[in-house]
């Protein structure tokens, strides 16, 4: 399906500079965001308790952290709706306050005069598990931009694994800046969401590389920036298409998916906006500025042609027993 239809390809790398700045300039204002306000750590990396709470009216937050605060354990607790006047979470940093007593029972007799509730959910998770799954959640990361770095290298070229992998980190950067600016809590959920950006964004830029390698071997100009003009072009309906799709999907889970899913759909709502624009106006300029040779790569290809034509010659001798 055609969704854009043009005569001649869009002059993308003329604008390529100007982009370029931009996104620089994002991506260092998302490190001086995560380096001076940094995140918001939700109990999964942090460590502590987590109470949600539904009642059958409207919440007395007042009243309630008024009788949380006559016991020690809940001293300084964080308390906040939950996507409504009705629901709420009760956040502390303790996680070690019932390790003999069901935290549920503790906080019915704390509350038991605020009104008629339920309590729904009570997770605990120690600081050093938490410091444990902040490093996994790292490491995870980096090897998967690794691993990343590793198959596109020998897929295509390395000046193209360069390219993707400085795509991938401008839009994690992007999209942790993000997080930071509208302060959205960074759990596993928020990490699986930068993990799934990864490989939105890596397949997106796979498809419109694999396009200018087809270019570069079929187009009659050795000029890379006419070449990748060309081939984004013949891309951007697929690529308009898909983006547009994956994200009104997402923002539906963001609309209405409720408070649990609300750090994950935002993560991805970015994550697509930033992967689309990446894959034609980060990656694919950054094979010019990395200084790629046609020529020198037609030689490569016609040379690795030409020794694979010796080879099924050799084969074929050997079969027919000449050799």
């Amino acid at each position: 399906m055609e969704l854009f239809k043009y005569t001649e390809p869009v002059k993308f790398m003329a604008k390529s500079r100007h982009f370029g700045i931009l996104s620089l300039v994002l991506v260092l204002l998302s490190w001086g965001l995560i380096f001076t306000k940094g995140f918001n750590y939700g109990i999964d990396f942090a460590g502590g308790t987590l109470i949600q709470i539904k009642y059958d009216k409207d919440a007395p937050l007042k009243q309630i952290r008024e009788a949380l605060a006559k016991n020690e354990a809940f001293k300084g607790a964080n308390v906040t709706y939950f996507g409504s006047n009705q629901e709420i979470v009760i956040r502390t940093k303790s996680s070690t306050s019932s390790v003999g007593n069901d935290v549920g029972d503790e906080v019915r007799q704390l509350l038991k005069n605020t009104g008629n509730f339920e309590v729904r959910r009570v997770d605990m998770v120690g600081p050093k598990i938490g410091g444990e799954l902040k490093e996994k959640g790292l490491m995870a990361t980096i090897l998967a931009i690794l691993g990343i770095l590793i198959y596109v290298s020998v897929r295509f070229e390395w000046r193209f694994a360069l390219a993707s992998v400085a795509a991938l980190v401008h839009d994690v950067s992007i999209a942790m800046g993000a997080i930071v600016l509208f302060g959205i809590e960074v759990n596993l959920d928020t990490l699986a969401a930068i993990l799934t950006i990864l490989g939105y964004s890596l397949n997106d830029t796979i498809i419109v590389f694999d396009r200018i390698r087809e270019g570069i071997r079929t187009h009659k100009s050795v000029n890379l920036g006419e070449i990748i003009d060309e081939s984004v072009t013949r891309t951007l309906s697929r690529t308009v298409l898909t983006s547009l799709t994956t994200f009104f999907v997402v923002l539906t889970l963001y609309i209405f998916g409720g408070e649990i899913i609300n750090s994950f759909s935002f993560t991805l709502l970015v994550g697509i906006v930033v992967g689309t624009y990446s894959s034609i106006f980060i990656a694919s300029p950054i094979l010019m500025w990395l200084g790629f040779d046609v020529r020198g790569y037609r030689a490569k290809e016609a040379e690795k042609l030409k020794r694979e034509k010796e080879k099924e010659k050799l084969r074929a001798m050997y079969e027919q027993g000449t050799l």
